[in-house]
């Protein structure tokens, strides 16, 4: 499975998202990660949510024991995060979508600056 997108030279994403039927907290999840999904990879990304309870067999496959819960299949590795994804920073930075320092809005310098002072 090839992680690149043909001529882009973006990473394509796979994405697959388990929420327990129509709760706030599902929706929220939902909400965040359309959210991430359309403002960093657009283009990028194939998402499926599974709702647990009308495929259990897919959710039981898949070893998962809490929801919401995202699994990023591409790129490798596999990455899982729990909860409602409300964390952005956090979520980015699991994604390998932005590296540490980005997703909490600072740079390197930035930081060295505030140590100094």
């Amino acid at each position: 499975m090839a992680a690149k997108k043909a001529g882009s030279g973006l990473q394509q994403y796979v994405l697959r998202l388990y929420v327990s039927g129509v709760t706030q907290r599902s929706q929220k999840a939902i909400a965040n990660l359309n959210s991430i999904c359309d403002e960093y990879l657009t283009g990028n990304c194939d998402l499926e949510i599974v709702d647990i309870y009308q495929a259990p067999l897919q959710a039981t496959q898949a070893d998962i024991l809490a929801v919401p819960t995202l699994i990023r299949q591409l790129p490798l590795p596999t990455r899982r995060i729990l909860g409602d994804l409300s964390e952005r920073g956090r979520v980015l930075m699991l994604l390998d979508i932005k590296k540490k320092a980005e997703a909490h809005g600072k740079t390197a310098t930035k930081r060295r600056q505030q140590k100094r002072a």
